[in-house]
């Protein structure tokens, strides 16, 4: 369970989502989250959160799978993203927009606008 908060985090609202119990080790799930669809994923015991559309041919990242190795794997164009960072694994250029976490009391909570970009 990821119980810190990214110190890199943007000025932003929270919205509470679920508890950290509803999503299973090796699961993603998407929520609406202020003006983002945003993808969850529970890899390794630890939540991150990014922008839920694909940066290539804008569908919705919850239509692919988590291995479990760890990779976020789109299967309409087999593009691929590491799920501890949002880093490209095929194509390595390219970075999922990542949104800030938090999880309190049980509960996990995303951040209503993206980190800034590194």
């Amino acid at each position: 369970m990821n119980t810190s908060v990214d110190i890199r985090m943007a000025a932003s609202e929270y919205v509470d989502v679920c508890g950290t119990d509803d999503l299973w080790d090796g699961e993603m799930e998407a929520f609406d989250v202020g003006d983002y669809e945003v993808l969850l994923v529970k890899h390794d015991g630890q939540f991150h959160a990014y922008d839920g559309i694909c940066p290539h041919q804008s569908v919705s990242l919850v239509e692919g799978h988590l291995t479990e190795d760890g990779v976020i794997f789109f299967k309409a164009h087999e593009w691929q993203f590491s799920a501890g960072s949002g880093q490209g694994v095929n194509p390595v250029n390219v970075c999922l927009q990542q949104f800030p976490v938090k999880v309190e009391a049980g509960r996990v909570l995303i951040g209503t606008e993206p980190l800034p970009k590194e």
